[in-house]
């Protein structure tokens, strides 16, 4: 059995390109560190942000419609952080810089040690940040 080592890219499809390009400068270079470069494909503009882990492109949408968490597909996206002291900083550093995001709080009801701060990109994305849990250490560690 082949074994999948990761995720190596996410694409999503923005409304508006240098909208969206504006919040993920905030969100993923400047706060949580990724870098960025662009490309064309099949004639549209891309960003790619990415990190040693993987990739997250931004690429114009061909509809209007708005996300909608409820419908079939995306329900949100979690990143994880190594702390809940991480946790606490970045939500601290997105509402600094005028992103809405909830206080770093811990939801017992997920884990006992799950701590996270939620936020919602342009197009209604639902994003959160998480801290490295015991059970996915231990996950990891012990496989």
């Amino acid at each position: 059995m082949t074994e999948v080592t990761g995720i190596d890219h996410i694409y999503i499809a923005v409304s508006d390109f240098t909208r969206s390009e504006s919040f993920y400068d905030l969100v993923l270079r400047d706060t949580l560190g990724f870098r960025k470069n662009s490309f064309t494909l099949g004639g549209d503009p891309h960003i790619h942000y990415y990190n040693r882990h993987f990739g997250y492109v931004l690429r114009p949408s061909r509809s209007a419609n708005t996300h909608d968490s409820y419908a079939p597909g995306l329900h949100h996206l979690c990143l994880r952080v190594d702390s809940i002291a991480d946790v606490a900083a970045v939500a601290n550093q997105f509402r600094a810089l005028g992103i809405e995001a909830t206080d770093a709080k811990l939801y017992a009801e997920y884990a006992p040690d799950y701590w996270a701060t939620f936020f919602t990109d342009p197009d209604g994305i639902r994003l959160e940040v998480t801290n490295y849990r015991q059970e996915r250490r231990n996950r990891h560690d012990n496989w």
